[in-house]
C-alpha cells in the first residue's frame, strides 16, 4: 500500500507532467509489491513488468526502454545504474528512505523521485510505542519466564511512561506521529529538527539537543540516514548526555554507533 500512495501521489501532483506519455507509460518494477499495485496500473492503462528476482546487472541490462522503475530496499540506484538509459521519467520507493537514492544525481538527470513518506508514519510510531512499553514493564522477558514455569513478580514490575520527559530528534512525519502518542502518555516531549523552525506544537515543544541531552530519560531519533546523521549517537553524544536513559532508535540503524552502544549499556549509561 506505501508504493499504492507514492505512485497515486505522482499521477496527481504530475499530471501535467505525464499527459504527453502517460497512455504509454512503461515501468520496471525490480522488488516484491503488494498486488493493489498492479491494479492501479491496469486502471490507468499502463505496462509493467514485474521482475522481483533481478539483480543488480539484470536491472542495468533491462533497464533501458522503461519511462519508470519502482523499488524498494534491495536497489541501490546511483550513478552507475542510472546511466544504462536515458529513457527514465521517474524513480519511485515503496518506503520513507532514500538513502540507496543518489538524490542529487537523480535531479541532476531530471527524473522525477517519489517515495511514501508519510505511508508508514502511523504504523511506525505505534510499533515504536509498543517496544517501549515492552521494555519498560518487562513484558518479553517476563514472558519468556512464565513460559518457563518461573513467575518473578518483583522481578518485573514495570516503570510508568508518565512523565517521562522523550527527546525526539528529527520532528518530520515519524517524529511527530510518535509524539502524539507519547504526549497523550503524559510524556514532556521535546523535538529537535535541524531544518525547521518555529515547530513547537501541542504535542511537543522545540529544544536544542543541548537541552534534550540535559533533561531527557528516553531519545529516540527520527532522521534519514545521511553523511551529516551517520553514527551521530556516538561516545560523544552519550557522553553529552546529563543522566541513564532509554534509547530508541526509530531510523536506521547506522544512526547509532553500535561499539558506543554496547559500551554506554555495561556501564548502565
Amino acid at each position: 500500500m506505501l508504493l499504492r500512495f507514492c505512485i497515486i501521489f505522482a499521477c496527481r501532483n504530475q499530471a501535467a507532467s505525464y499527459k504527453k506519455y502517460a497512455a504509454t507509460m512503461n515501468i520496471l518494477i525490480v522488488d516484491t509489491m503488494h498486488s493493489s499495485i498492479f491494479e492501479m496500473f491496469r486502471e490507468k492503462g499502463w505496462a509493467y513488468t514485474y521482475q522481483p528476482q533481478y539483480d543488480r546487472e539484470q536491472i542495468i541490462q533491462n533497464l533501458p526502454g522503461f519511462d519508470g522503475l519502482i523499488i524498494r530496499s534491495k536497489t541501490k540506484v546511483n550513478e552507475s545504474l542510472l546511466s544504462a538509459t536515458k529513457d527514465l521519467k521517474f524513480i519511485a520507493r515503496a518506503g520513507a528512505g532514500l538513502d540507496l537514492i543518489d538524490v542529487d544525481y537523480v535531479q541532476k538527470m531530471g527524473i522525477e523521485l517519489f517515495h511514501a513518506g508519510t505511508g508508514n508514519r502511523d504504523a511506525v510510531a505505534e510499533h515504536a510505542l509498543g517496544m517501549l512499553l515492552g521494555l519498560f514493564n518487562n513484558l518479553i522477558k517476563s514472558d519468556r519466564e512464565v513460559r518457563s514455569g518461573v513467575w518473578d513478580r518483583e522481578g518485573n514490575r514495570g516503570v510508568e511512561l508518565m512523565n517521562k520527559t522523550v527527546g525526539i530528534i528529527g520532528y518530520g512525519n515519524n517524529g511527530m506521529a510518535t509524539a502524539k502518542r507519547l504526549s497523550s502518555f503524559g510524556c514532556e516531549v521535546l523535538a529537535y529538527d535541524k531544518y525547521r523552525d518555529n515547530y513547537s506544537d501541542e504535542f511537543a515543544t522545540a529544544a536544542s539537543v543541548g537541552e534534550i541531552q540535559e533533561c531527557a530519560d528516553i531519545i529516540s531519533f527520527h532522521v534519514p540516514l545521511t553523511e551529516e546523521t551517520r553514527f551521530w549517537m556516538n561516545e560523544s553524544f552519550i557522553n553529552r548526555v546529563k543522566n541513564p536513559f532509554y534509547l530508541m532508535n526509530v531510523a536506521r540503524g547506522e544512526i547509532v554507533d553500535l561499539e558506543s552502544l554496547v559500551n554506554a549499556m555495561k556501564d548502565q549509561k
